[in-house]
């Protein structure tokens, strides 16, 4: 399902029948309410018993999906501006991120950190600033759309991005990673601390996974992004760069880690991504 089309799909029904009452069906209705008022001799300053106002709310009644669209639209327009502009929540699904983002953390998008964007089409309207090195963001999936992904932005237009015998370099800068846990038995994973850009942050890497070595130069318009499970993740180094029209927003905090339905929730490790 199309969640952003359906709510806006649903925003617009509703705030048509809105506007259809107000300018359609409102006036006859309040002319029925006067012309019954005026039938059972009701002034303004006389007092109305029970059984004449059972009979003028039942005239004064709206039709029940206008009811409806005036109950819903003020939720749907302040959720669909909220999701569209402003933040978003998003569930990791996968441990391509990891150590920074675990599986089944929940996380908060900031939907304006690139500029506004129309909902559904993605079409900037408002420019802001463009996804920097370092950046957690999540856009569309270039090989499809309706996916989300989230990854670390590495490259933007015009870098050269090489990796190399696990090595990452950006415009032939080899960008350090100290290592800081050693791989072990139960986690044969070597966590290492990156500075990529002026964002410091934590990956793994794997020593006995396949390695990939090659070049690319990221064209204008473009991003180069990788996942911080360097060895675990479907990346740029496999299926290519994101188009700035693909992007979504910057992640900037995990508020929630729930595994299942039927685990309770947690809020102990809620923090700001790095």
């Amino acid at each position: 399902m199309d969640f952003p089309l359906v709510l806006v799909v649903l925003t617009f029904a509703c705030g048509l029948g809105w506007l259809i009452d107000l300018v359609v069906l409102q006036k006859p209705r309040k002319a029925k309410l006067l012309q019954a008022r005026t039938d059972m001799g009701i002034t303004n300053e006389q007092a109305v018993s029970d059984e004449q106002q059972g009979v003028l709310d039942k005239v004064a009644k709206e039709p029940y999906l206008i009811e409806l669209s005036k109950s819903f639209f003020p939720v749907f327009f302040v959720v669909l501006v909220v999701r569209s502009f402003l933040i978003e929540p998003f569930q990791i699904p996968s441990g391509s991120m990891l150590p920074t983002l675990k599986v089944d953390d929940f996380i908060l998008v900031n939907k304006y950190a690139y500029g506004v964007r129309l909902p559904v089409v993605g079409t900037k309207v408002i420019p802001y600033k463009d996804p920097a090195r370092g950046d957690v963001m999540v856009f569309k999936f270039p090989k499809n759309p309706k996916i989300n992904f989230i990854k670390r932005v590495v490259g933007v237009p015009g870098d050269r991005i090489r990796y190399q015998n696990k090595q990452l370099y950006v415009n032939n800068q080899l960008v350090e990673a100290e290592l800081t846990q050693a791989p072990s038995l139960q986690n044969r994973m070597g966590r290492y601390t990156e500075k990529l850009g002026e964002v410091t942050h934590q990956i793994y890497k794997a020593n006995s996974a396949p390695r990939v070595n090659k070049t690319w130069v990221v064209p204008e318009g473009h991003y180069f992004v990788m996942g911080d499970n360097r060895d675990n993740s479907n990346d740029s180094r496999f299926w290519g760069f994101v188009p700035d029209e693909l992007v979504v927003g910057q992640a900037f905090a995990v508020w929630m880690h729930w595994e299942s339905i039927f685990s309770a929730p947690s809020f102990g490790e809620n923090r700001w991504i790095q």
